[in-house]
């Protein structure tokens, strides 16, 4: 493995012991204790025995720093510099409907700025991780956006319920995470989507920026209502401009 900080290294550790516990309960769904949490939103045991182990594996090593997390919500310690934000499962309606595309996500944000972030598919057995100025990796091997200068030939991630009237090539997976990943790592030319919430998506921010990626301007003191665009350098006006009323 390239040379990683500590935290970093700590993020990693909780997301492989948390992947543990998903693995298992994705092969026994049905099996599973679940309440509705939204119109098509739900949460799952397996969410929750997930978030606990990262949150334990974190709160081990930085015990005074602060917690954003999609299922406990903000805690706030005596470090509120530092803030761990945490979605054990993005991507729980995949989860939930035996479809294996969904992933662990993990960010650390300091003095108000995305510095490090990890996301895991633990089906699949990838792993994105970035931390500031030290580049963008999946499965330790260095990534970069895709470098396509032709829009009409790229493909893009997008989400959400929103009619999107564009002629752009789309695809919904149903993880904002994994779609900002896939932009990094060049599998997607870019991302767009609407009403994200902040642990969606604060992990792929310092990711895809790591892998040479373009992301509008997003105050992260906001945790909710979030509107991403994220792409490749070389398309990024002209996804932009594709994009003007949505």
């Amino acid at each position: 493995m390239n040379s990683i900080s500590a935290n970093l290294n700590i993020m990693i550790k909780a997301s492989e012991k948390a992947s543990k516990i998903l693995i298992r309960d994705f092969g026994e769904i049905e099996k599973l204790q679940i309440s509705i949490k939204g119109p098509s939103d739900f949460v799952s045991s397996a969410d929750t025995k997930a978030e606990k182990i990262i949150i334990s594996e974190l709160m081990k090593n930085k015990k005074n720093y602060s917690i954003l997390s999609e299922e406990d919500g903000s805690k706030i310690n005596t470090d509120s510099k530092n803030v761990w934000i945490i979605d054990p499962i993005d991507g729980t309606t995949n989860f939930l409907h035996g479809v294996p595309h969904f992933a662990i996500s993990i960010a650390l944000k300091s003095d108000n700025e995305i510095v490090s972030g990890v996301i895991y598919d633990p089906i699949k057995d990838e792993m994105f991780y970035a931390e500031k100025n030290n580049g963008a990796f999946f499965n330790n091997q260095r990534i970069k956006v895709s470098k396509k200068k032709d829009i009409q030939s790229c493909l893009f991630g997008t989400g959400g319920k929103e009619k999107i009237e564009t002629d752009l090539i789309t695809r919904k997976s149903g993880s904002a995470a994994l779609d900002m990943a896939y932009v990094a790592a060049g599998r997607y030319d870019g991302y767009f989507q609407n009403n994200l919430n902040l642990w969606d998506i604060a992990a792929g921010i310092i990711i895809v920026k790591e892998a040479g990626g373009t992301i509008n301007e997003i105050n992260l003191s906001e945790n909710n209502n979030i509107k991403i665009r994220a792409s490749s350098t070389a398309i990024n006006e002209k996804m932009l401009e594709k994009l003007t009323n949505f």
